[in-house]
């Protein structure tokens, strides 16, 4: 039998029920997952549920009915999205059919995913990405005394450009039940100085720990400068709420949803851009800098799998880190 050794200084502490540790534990697990995933996955599972449902099929995902479940759906959606599907599936049902993801993997679904893809596919119609012309585009539109959310909405596309971020890292999600007051940057947190301006992201969505990443924005002698919208912006928001506690704030005091910003771009852009026209335009311009793909991904916060997927797949930054980096050297 294992003892503690005498010499072990062990703090006192007060043991728990069992009631309350399997409490505490179905806490923490709901936390294992951010919100807005949790919700899609959610999703997935329902519509799994109700396929089975609807053809009278056990909730057990063996290789049959998963396969089943591909090509049911895959009629119905792009059968790119029914992969994302199957992801949410296998997480939900994990904890009551240990084998869903072996099943998954299985050579009868992966092939009947082939197949759908082949069968019902359909190009990928991307949101253009941002550029300098088109920062340009907006300052140009902005009157000579802009007002504050006209300030607002200036500050946050160009340091949404320069650092590579989500629109939801800088904004609220529409959906009430998908926001997250930890997600927010705070005032006292921004750092001004002569060259550069910084601010603290406490979390984002590949950030499972919440540790948090500094945001920092260098200032350009380039005519679209991030430096001078986001001074304009912090002046303005520092007079009229001194003492709330959000850095992003419009003219009514509230964090500013997606709706709002996106309101607000369709009326100088058209739909073929959106809010990933940021990530996708801060990424591109780096990319046609010459700047190496490593720092890229380091200043975009993506995990090595998910960068090398964005850049597969939009052929914009792919052509433009081909041939944008020095001598045409290999990405790999």
């Amino acid at each position: 039998m294992l003892r503690i050794s005498d010499t072990s200084r062990q703090p006192l502490r007060e043991a728990w029920t069992m009631e309350r540790l399997v409490n505490e534990r179905s806490i923490s697990l709901g936390f294992s997952l951010d919100s807005s995933s949790f919700a899609a996955y959610s999703s997935a599972l329902n519509s799994y549920l109700t396929f089975c449902n609807l053809h009278h099929l056990p909730v057990d995902p063996t290789p049959d009915t998963l396969s089943f479940y591909v090509v049911f759906l895959s009629s119905h959606i792009n059968p790119k999205s029914v992969n994302s599907y199957l992801s949410g599936v296998c997480r939900q049902l994990e904890p009551f059919f240990p084998e869903v993801r072996q099943h998954r993997k299985s050579l009868l679904v992966s092939r009947t995913m082939t197949g759908c893809l082949r069968r019902f596919g359909t190009p990928t119609k991307r949101k253009l990405p941002f550029s300098h012309a088109d920062l340009l585009r907006v300052l140009d539109s902005v009157p000579s005394t802009p007002s504050h959310d006209d300030s607002l909405f200036c500050a946050l596309l160009f340091t949404g450009f320069y650092a590579l971020m989500r629109l939801g890292e800088l904004v609220f999600s529409d959906k009430r039940a998908l926001r997250n007051y930890r997600k927010i940057s705070l005032r006292h947190t921004v750092s001004i100085l002569l060259d550069q301006y910084s601010f603290i992201l406490p979390s984002h969505k590949g950030d499972r720990t919440f540790e948090g990443n500094t945001i920092v924005i260098q200032k350009l002698t380039t005519p679209a400068d991030p430096y001078a919208p986001f001074l304009t912006y912090i002046t303005s928001r520092d007079f009229l709420f001194p003492l709330h506690p959000e850095l992003w704030l419009t003219s009514r005091g509230a964090v500013p949803t997606r709706h709002w910003f996106l309101s607000r771009l369709r009326v100088l852009f058209p739909s073929s851009y959106a809010g990933h026209s940021l990530r996708s335009g801060g990424a591109t311009s780096l990319a046609e800098a010459g700047v190496d793909p490593s720092v890229i991904q380091a200043i975009g916060r993506w995990s090595s799998p998910a960068f090398r997927i964005y850049i597969r797949k939009n052929p914009v930054v792919l052509q433009a880190l081909v041939f944008g980096h020095p001598a045409h050297q290999p990405l790999d």
